[in-house]
């Protein structure tokens, strides 16, 4: 909404804004009354506080503002960036108004908000990329499973058997055995189509009767 100014000192103020689109009319100026509603258009849509103002100064009631600037027709339209005429259009030529005051907005910059202008993600619309992130932790998961299944079959055939380390180091259990970690699940050897038959262990428990016999 445009600004009209009332006084030389409330003009002075508002130049501390970084743009300052300036209309300098008469109220018995037909002219000025027919380009009014573009400039008003244009104020609606372009003000922005502290950055992008919109003034109307009435030539007849503030005279020293409309001298000071070198104004001497109606309608004259100035724009000031950070307290300097930049652009100067007489006349209303309603195109060369709008493209003017368009050009003065670039210049103001973007808004404070215009960082976050960033479309949002919806809700799920992630959900590739959470499933890839799971992923890792799936297949460590599994890789745990399997440490813990190891261990416990090692302990079981080295606790029942004479020679725990011998019975440890054969087992399927051990990753380390190059027999165990060849035949896949199942049952075969890598490389090859035959099935790999794993040798039956001799059995490990003997009587005190064996031991008398020995």
């Amino acid at each position: 909404m445009a600004v009209h100014v009332g006084s030389s000192s409330e003009w002075q103020q508002l130049l501390q804004t970084t743009i300052v689109v300036a209309d300098f009319y008469a109220d018995w100026c037909g002219p000025c009354k027919m380009i009014a509603p573009t400039f008003e258009s244009l104020a609606a849509k372009h003000t922005k506080p502290k950055r992008i103002a919109f003034a109307k100064i009435n030539v007849d009631n503030q005279r020293d503002v409309a001298s000071r600037h070198g104004v001497k027709a109606m309608p004259t339209f100035i724009i000031f960036k950070n307290g300097s005429a930049i652009e100067t259009i007489q006349g209303a030529n309603p195109p060369a108004l709008t493209a003017a005051v368009e050009k003065a907005v670039k210049l103001a910059g973007p808004t404070a908000g215009a960082g976050f202008s960033a479309p949002g993600r919806t809700l799920g619309a992630g959900g590739q990329q959470r499933q890839s992130l799971q992923r890792p932790l799936k297949w460590d998961l599994n890789n745990f499973l399997n440490a813990i299944i190891n261990f416990i079959g090692l302990y079981f055939v080295s606790l029942f058997s004479l020679d725990p380390y011998q019975a440890a180091a054969n087992s399927r259990y051990n990753i380390h055995n190059p027999v165990a970690s060849a035949i896949r699940p199942g049952g075969s050897a890598r490389g090859t189509g035959e099935g790999v038959k794993k040798p039956v262990p001799k059995a490990t428990f003997r009587t005190l009767a064996d031991l008398g016999e020995d």
